[in-house]
């Protein structure tokens, strides 16, 4: 499928930008006030006013932008893949990235926005409230970094991978499949962080790698993506094929990698000893 034009989706990354920077002021307004109430989804992970406000400020916001398209979002991910699979462009939303960590006040949370034209991302925009950090990347493009009111800087992956490697891991999430893959690894520093940064310091050129060998949403993922690939970076699942979207009807993606090095095979450390 052809993408729009290079400008037109610059154009469209930074509209993108101040509707998650608005969703993130939403979210800093209830953080400041302590600890909110909480309720438990269906799969039981937790869901705040925060969440539904910032979905709601996002999906208003995208509505607004032309041409108009679908929202998927993790906050109304009841959208049926008997609806969705006919979708070629639609947003796909974390309206808070990082519960956990916005229950923990560690302040490792973001706010995810990314573009999928023909189940790829495009461009995504992941911002953090916290730190006022926001990431932005247009696949093919390039991708930047913006702290506060300063100007957006160009990142990119760091092309060769640091002695020893430097990892990075969930805070929240983490197993012997993990701790298996580290060790086969060999020299590492192993950095844990919340949320979808993990992504964007990949991306950044802050880490080289992120394995992550356990469960996440398509929308946890999409926006990262945009900017680890937008930055020159991969994210592939674990038989080295390229992170995709919609294709089937559950909103699972497969375990993956995220790196930046293309000269390292990150993939055979995965390869496990047979039992004796």
């Amino acid at each position: 499928m052809n993408l729009p034009e290079p400008v037109k989706l610059i154009d469209l990354a930074n509209q993108v930008a101040e509707i998650a920077r608005a969703a993130g002021a939403d979210i800093l307004d209830i953080y400041s006030k302590g600890a909110p109430a909480v309720t438990m989804k269906a799969d039981d992970s937790p869901l705040t006013q925060a969440d539904l406000r910032a979905h709601r400020h996002i999906v208003a916001g995208l509505g607004a932008l032309s041409p108009r398209l679908p929202v998927l979002s993790e906050e109304s991910a009841q959208v049926s893949f008997e609806e969705r699979q006919h979708w070629e462009r639609y947003w796909l939303v974390d309206p808070l990235d990082g519960t956990k960590e916005f229950l923990s006040r560690n302040g490792e949370f973001t706010v995810n926005i990314a573009l999928i034209i023909g189940h790829a991302p495009a461009l995504g925009v992941v911002y953090a409230p916290v730190p006022h950090t926001l990431y932005m990347g247009v696949v093919g493009v390039g991708a930047w970094k913006t702290v506060g009111s300063g100007p957006a800087q160009a990142i990119r992956v760091r092309p060769q991978a640091a002695t020893p490697v430097r990892v990075v891991g969930s805070k929240s999430h983490r197993g012997a499949s993990l701790d298996g893959y580290l060790k086969r690894l060999g020299p590492h520093e192993l950095v844990a962080i919340g949320s979808s940064l993990k992504l964007c310091l990949v991306a950044e050129g802050t880490a080289d790698l992120y394995p992550r060998l356990g469960p996440t949403s398509e929308w946890d993922t999409a926006a990262g993506q945009a900017v680890v690939e937008a930055a020159g970076g991969l994210v592939v699942s674990t038989t080295g094929t390229r992170l995709e979207y919609n294709r089937k009807a559950e909103l699972l993606n497969p375990e993956f990698l995220a790196y930046a090095d293309r000269r390292r095979d990150w993939l055979a450390p995965l390869a496990r000893t047979p039992a004796a």
